[in-house]
C-alpha cells in the first residue's frame, strides 16, 4: 500500500520544478494561458520575488506538483493506493485522483489564491514542542480567544492563526511561557475564521463546476478521513476556513496495514513532519492483553524486568510504554546502560516508534533512548 503526499505553502522555493517545465511544455503553455504569465519564470527565477505571495504561490505549487506526479507515472507506471495533501497541497491530491483535469484543477486554485489573498492584515505562527491543550490553554489564559488553531502539524507542532496584531500579542505571551514560537511567512489568517467569507464564496464558485467521482481515496484536511464522492465541494470550501488535521490524517493511514508513503512536488516538509508523528508516537494500550499483570519488577540493578504474560509471551513495545508511564512521569531521572552513569532526565513520556520500538526523549541528548537501555534511579 502507497500513500502520496503533496505539500502546500510554505514549500515553495526558487528553482522548483526544474526541467520539468521543458519536459511537458504542452501543460506549461496551458498553464501561462490561464495565468497570464509565465509559471516556469516565476518558479525558476522569480524576477519579481512574487513567489512566497498566495496570489501566486499555490498556481505554482499547484503546477509543479501535477507535473512531479504526472513524471513519476511516466517513469514507473506505479499509482498510489491513497492520496493526501497539506491544504494547497489537497488540490494536487484531487488532481490525481481525477477530480478535474490539468487545467480546471489551475483554474479553482487559481480563484482559490485570489480570494484568500483578498484578505489582509492576518497572520500565523507554528507553536514547537507544545501540545493542543497547552496551546489552548495559553490563548485562554492570556484572552486571546480571538487566535484559532488552524493546523495540527504533529501532536508538539500546533499552527496558530489571526489577526496581525493579535499573533504579535500572542508571541509574547507564548516566549513567556518559554515556548518555541516560529512566525510563518504568510499573508493571512488561512485556516481560521477569518476565512469564512472566502471560504462561502468559493463554495459558489466550485458549485459550477463539473467535479468528477474519485478513483483514488482523498484523506480529506477537514475529517482526516477519505472524501466521500457527495461531500467533494463541501470539503473543498470550508478546508479554507477550517483547521487541518494533518497529524490525524497521517495516523489515519498509519493504521492500514504495510502502507508506505512518498512525497511528490517540491521539498521534503511532509515527510519531517511524518517523522516527527512517527518519533512522538500515540497513547499505548494493553493491545488486548488484559491478562498482563500491570506491576513492575526492578533487577538488583535496577534494570527493569518487564513482566510475561501467562502464557509466557515477552511484552510488546505498547506494554512496555504503558508500564514505564505508569511508574515513571515525565522528569524522571535515569541513567544509560550505554553511555555511563550520567544522571539524565526524561523529558516526555514514553512512546513507541516505527511500530515497534519503546522509547522515552531525554533532557540534553536531543534523541530518544530505548527502555530496555536505560535504569531509572531510585
Amino acid at each position: 500500500m502507497k500513500t502520496f503526499l503533496f505539500p502546500g505553502q510554505g514549500s515553495q522555493v526558487k528553482g522548483m520544478g526544474g526541467h520539468l517545465f521543458d519536459e511537458y511544455q504542452d501543460l506549461v503553455g496551458k498553464a501561462d494561458e490561464i495565468l497570464g504569465y509565465s509559471i516556469k519564470e516565476l518558479c525558476l527565477d522569480d524576477p519579481d520575488g512574487n513567489l512566497n505571495q498566495t496570489l501566486y504561490t499555490q498556481p505554482a505549487l499547484y503546477v509543479v506538483n501535477a507535473l512531479s506526479y504526472y513524471k513519476r507515472l511516466e517513469d514507473t507506471g506505479i499509482e498510489p493506493d491513497y492520496l493526501v495533501g497539506h491544504s494547497l497541497g489537497e488540490f494536487s491530491a484531487l488532481l490525481c485522483a481525477g477530480c478535474y483535469d490539468f487545467e480546471e484543477g489551475l483554474k479553482i486554485v487559481k480563484k482559490r489564491a485570489e480570494l484568500m489573498s483578498l484578505l489582509k492584515d492576518g497572520a500565523m505562527a507554528a507553536i514547537l514542542e507544545s501540545s493542543e491543550g497547552i496551546v489552548r490553554d495559553i490563548l485562554n489564559e492570556a484572552n486571546l480567544t480571538s487566535i484559532d488553531l488552524a493546523n495540527f502539524n504533529t501532536p508538539s507542532q500546533i499552527v496558530i492563526s489571526g489577526k496581525k496584531s493579535d499573533i504579535a500579542v500572542a508571541e509574547s505571551v507564548f516566549l513567556e511561557k518559554e515556548k518555541v514560537f516560529v512566525p510563518l511567512n504568510t499573508s493571512g489568517a488561512f485556516h481560521s475564521r477569518y476565512m469564512e467569507q472566502a471560504s462561502k464564496e468559493f463554495r459558489i464558485f466550485l458549485n459550477e463546476k463539473e467535479l468528477r467521482d474519485l478513483s483514488i481515496p482523498v484523506i480529506s484536511n477537514v475529517t482526516a478521513k477519505p472524501y466521500h464522492n457527495d461531500n467533494i465541494v463541501e470539503n473543498m470550501s470550508t478546508q479554507i476556513s477550517n483547521a487541518v488535521r494533518w497529524s490525524e490524517s497521517m495516523q489515519y493511514l498509519l493504521a492500514i496495514d504495510g502502507m508506505e508513503f512518498e512525497e511528490i512536488g517540491t521539498g521534503d516538509v511532509l515527510s519531517g513532519l511524518l517523522a516527527q508523528i512517527l518519533a512522538e508516537g500515540s497513547k499505548a494500550g494493553f493491545s488486548g492483553k488484559d491478562q498482563l499483570e500491570a506491576k513492575l519488577e526492578m533487577s538488583e540493578n535496577s534494570q527493569i524486568i518487564w513482566p510475561i504474560d501467562q502464557e509466557g509471551n515477552s511484552v510488546t513495545a505498547e506494554e512496555k510504554v504503558v508500564h514505564w508511564n505508569k511508574h515513571f512521569p515525565v522528569g524522571s531521572k535515569v541513567k544509560s546502560r550505554i553511555i555511563g552513569d550520567e544522571e539524565l532526565e526524561t523529558r516526555t513520556n514514553a512512546v513507541v516508534l516505527f511500530k515497534h520500538r519503546a522509547a522515552v526523549y531525554v533532557e540534553g541528548h536531543n534523541g530518544y533512548f530505548d527502555l530496555d537501555e536505560i535504569i531509572p534511579f531510585s
